[in-house]
């Protein structure tokens, strides 16, 4: 578990950290260099999902050395999907991260949500409903393993 007492704000008591996978963890498919440390490190503190499309096939074998839990999700209603996802762990205890627009309804019913901007871009609507707004997965990441990080940025 991973508690965030930000100054003006609720704690936080985070069990789950749920992912996008591409333009999010992957740029094309592939797994962006340092994810895979950085995963494997909150592992230890948070129960890791990666919830995706997989348009280009490559989740499984490039997460295969991560300590997470992959779903592939079906065609359509793919907003509403990660949406019941995370619903189903419990949207309170949830930290969700993504970039795309079927990630608007994950980013916005978690307790934090974060939206990064990489090499494949984010949508306008998935940033206006995320709490913070990085530019890597990897300083999303960091963000988690370093939490007074989060006080700055959150403090009200």
């Amino acid at each position: 578990m991973l508690t965030l007492d930000i100054p003006g704000q609720e704690a936080l008591h985070l069990s789950h950290l749920v992912l996008d996978y591409n333009g999010t963890l992957a740029v094309d498919g592939n797994l962006i260099q340092g994810v895979e440390e950085r995963l494997n490190l909150l592992a230890e503190k948070l129960a890791i999902y990666v919830v995706t499309a997989d348009t280009f096939g490559k989740a499984a074998e490039n997460l295969k050395n991560i300590n997470c839990q992959l779903t592939v999700l079906e065609k359509g209603s793919q907003q509403q999907q990660k949406a019941d996802f995370i619903k189903i762990l419990g949207e309170k205890q949830v930290v969700a991260i993504g970039n795309g627009l079927n990630d608007v309804l994950m980013l916005e019913n978690a307790a934090l949500g974060m939206v990064v901007m990489q090499q494949e871009g984010a949508a306008v609507k998935t940033w206006q409903r995320a709490d913070i707004v990085l530019t890597s997965i990897n300083d999303a990441l960091d963000l988690l393993l370093n939490p007074l990080r989060l006080k700055a940025t959150l403090r009200v």
